[in-house]
């Protein structure tokens, strides 16, 4: 079997396990057609536009007490037995990270995203409990990280604001990294379902050479969606195939699984 074919075989898997999670979950998309071989229960993206004011819309709101603790929340995590092949329990941080994204770059706004890329702290450290997943995909020699944690809800939403307007601001510049050298940078907005209260996402690309002379190329998607007074943060990149369905995916699944696990909570109270 060629490494293409496996790919497309591990993208169709995925894609079926993602949409008998959601149709279980009672999300339907009725008689709509979806192109591009969407997960079903996953909605059309958004239109540039409406994607930008949603995110854009701040409602400041007083800071609560997370809505959830640490055993919730990790309830709340996707893991490889929702995706199902190729992805599995990650074997330790992808190496393109250290290599990639440890960068410098002389705009403050663009240095600020590759800066969230490498720590991972979008939202920076939040003050209560927070879970996260990491998962490899055998085939794409991709990752993604999934986490869970409660931020303030209008800070989230001008973080949200923030990342909305990256393509503009961002859209093209020049970064040097630790192991790569110059490499050029572009960012593209990422539209999602309309999945949560509010939400943003990006694609980032990297192109150059490295140490060695060989081509690179990573890509990494990064999405967040707010759930009330939690959020889901994302990344899924990697060197190969990284598919943005299942960033899209992920994230409705995601927003799905989250709100549920809150309302059970709040049931139980």
């Amino acid at each position: 079997m060629t490494h293409a074919l496996a790919a497309t075989r591990a993208l169709f898997a995925s894609a079926l396990s993602v949409g008998a999670l959601l149709a279980a979950a009672g999300c339907s998309l009725g008689d709509r057609e979806v192109p591009r071989a969407l997960p079903a229960g996953v909605s059309d993206p958004p239109s540039a536009s409406a994607s930008a004011s949603a995110a854009a819309s701040e409602q400041p709101s007083p800071a609560a007490p997370p809505a959830l603790n640490e055993a919730q929340m990790r309830a709340a995590l996707i893991t490889e037995a929702d995706l199902g092949e190729p992805w599995m329990a990650s074997r330790g941080a992808a190496t393109w990270r250290d290599g990639m994204l440890k960068a410098e770059t002389e705009d403050a706004d663009c240095r600020r995203l590759l800066d969230a890329l490498y720590t991972e702290e979008l939202f920076g450290t939040p003050a209560g409990p927070r879970a996260t997943a990491t998962l490899d995909d055998a085939y794409n020699d991709t990752q993604l990280r999934y986490q869970v944690a409660a931020y303030p809800s209008a800070d989230v939403d001008r973080v949200l604001a923030w990342l909305s307007g990256l393509p503009e601001r961002c859209g093209e510049f020049r970064a040097t990294t630790t192991r790569a050298g110059a490499q050029l940078v572009e960012v593209t907005e990422l539209p999602l379902p309309e999945a949560g209260d509010a939400r943003a996402a990006l694609r980032l690309t990297m192109t150059g050479e490295a140490s060695d002379g060989m081509p690179t190329y990573l890509t990494v998607d990064v999405a967040a969606v707010r759930v009330g007074e939690d959020t889901i943060t994302l990344t899924n990149g990697g060197f190969g195939a990284v598919l943005p369905e299942v960033t899209q995916a992920v994230s409705q699944l995601g927003a799905d699984r989250l709100a549920e696990v809150a309302r059970q909570g709040r049931v139980r109270v």
